[in-house]
């Protein structure tokens, strides 16, 4: 079954080991429109859909919609951004699965362990780090997030949904395309010109947030075609 859409049977074969992939390959991987998960890279094949379109974002042409502004706006003022290394511990996996459970992301399954944590987000090659927003001393929100050699990879964001007013998913990739901007010598990244953001699918409520960030490029085919289009 597919976890997208509904009546529809998914094929993502996991194909690429990231054992074998450096900051560059990264690059192409993300390019030819991979996602990783864990040690693995995937590509949907699926036999009888193509709703899956991954979503790539030029930071240094990205514009923020006035709700996105707003976002900002009150991230800035009430939130702390940091970046670390990634780990995993009891808080992260309980933050994790509050956020899938209450978001409807479980699809009923059982909740992570921290082997599962650490098998889906933080087993990897390459570089990977974490993205944390502070609430008043707490941790709130974090998106794991790989660094190419002039890409980055939003690969999974998860917050406490009690804090949802703070607009947390959408400060987050704010923070990413900031940082990505920076110049090169900008700790902990910075000059890269694409933030991937994962799949977008029309259909599917938990997806199709991206289709906010403009301009943008989804892959369709084997074509990057550029999106644009008004604005609020």
């Amino acid at each position: 079954m597919c976890p997208y859409l509904p009546n529809q049977t998914s094929r993502m074969p996991l194909c690429v080991s990231t054992l074998d992939v450096n900051a560059e390959r990264l690059d192409q991987l993300l390019a030819s429109g991979y996602r990783r998960t864990g040690w693995f890279f995937y590509r949907p094949q699926c036999p009888r859909c193509s709703a899956c379109e991954p979503v790539r974002v030029a930071v240094a042409d990205f514009q923020p919609s006035r709700s996105q502004q707003r976002a900002k706006k009150l991230g800035d003022q009430h939130l702390q951004v940091r970046w670390t290394s990634p780990k995993v511990d009891e808080f992260r996996v309980q933050l994790f699965n509050k956020h899938r459970r209450l978001r409807g992301l479980s699809h009923g399954d059982f909740p992570a362990t921290a082997d599962d944590y650490q098998s889906f987000l933080l087993n990897a090659a390459c570089n990977v780090l974490e993205l944390q927003l502070w609430y008043q001393e707490q941790l709130v929100a974090i998106s794991i997030t790989d660094i190419g050699l002039t890409s980055i990879s939003a690969v999974y964001c998860f917050f406490d949904p009690d804090y949802s007013w703070l607009g947390l998913g959408t400060y987050a990739i704010l923070q990413q395309i900031e940082q990505a901007r920076q110049p090169a010598e900008s700790r902990p990244f910075g000059n890269r010109h694409w933030l991937y953001l994962g799949l977008y699918v029309g259909e599917n409520a938990h997806l199709n947030y991206k289709a906010k960030y403009l301009p943008h490029e989804r892959l369709v085919g084997d074509n990057w075609q550029l999106y644009q289009r008004a604005r609020n």
